[in-house]
């Protein structure tokens, strides 16, 4: 080992040391247990506070700036403040890309395409399940009036053969 790779490794051990001592200095304090308590007192450029696994790296990496952070925002400060953490969008807030959204209007419009086509397996999809009940009263009304829709006598039987197996 020469001279001034010895003395480099002495420096890099020294301010790691005194890292260390300012570490914990920081930790007592602002009352905390371990050194990811520093965290929230130290806030980021692009918001929030510091994430432990950046404080890990900086310890290592970047020990003098990491060191300068500590002693502005937390030993030199009279009442160190927690950082707010970063504004983040909320669960499931996330749009997705894949689904299209039909509103009333637009599902009422392919329902009258698809009665004017004839496509009954897509009107019968698109169509809102209705109860036993209705069914059966919308049904004996259409057959007093003399017309009975094929759609309304398919429901009807689709949920006879459901409410069977239920």
């Amino acid at each position: 080992m020469t001279y001034t790779s010895h003395k480099q490794s002495d420096m890099i051990a020294t301010s790691s040391r005194e890292l260390e001592d300012l570490i914990h200095k920081a930790i007592k304090k602002i009352g905390g247990k371990k050194e990811n308590d520093l965290c929230r007192y130290l806030p980021m450029t692009t918001g929030g506070y510091m994430h432990h696994f950046t404080l890990r790296k900086m310890k290592t990496q970047l020990p003098d700036k990491l060191s300068e952070m500590i002693k502005t925002f937390i030993t030199e400060a009279d009442r160190p403040v927690t950082v707010p953490p970063k504004q983040r969008a909320a669960r499931g807030s996330r749009k997705r890309k894949d689904q299209i959204v039909l509103t009333k209007t637009d599902i009422d419009h392919i329902l009258s395409v698809a009665r004017t086509v004839g496509d009954k397996d897509l009107v019968r999809k698109l169509t809102p399940k209705k109860d036993l009940r209705t069914l059966k009263r919308e049904l004996i009304s259409s057959i007093r009036h003399g017309k009975v829709e094929q759609e309304m006598w398919n429901s009807y039987v689709e949920s006879m053969a459901h409410s069977i197996l239920a």
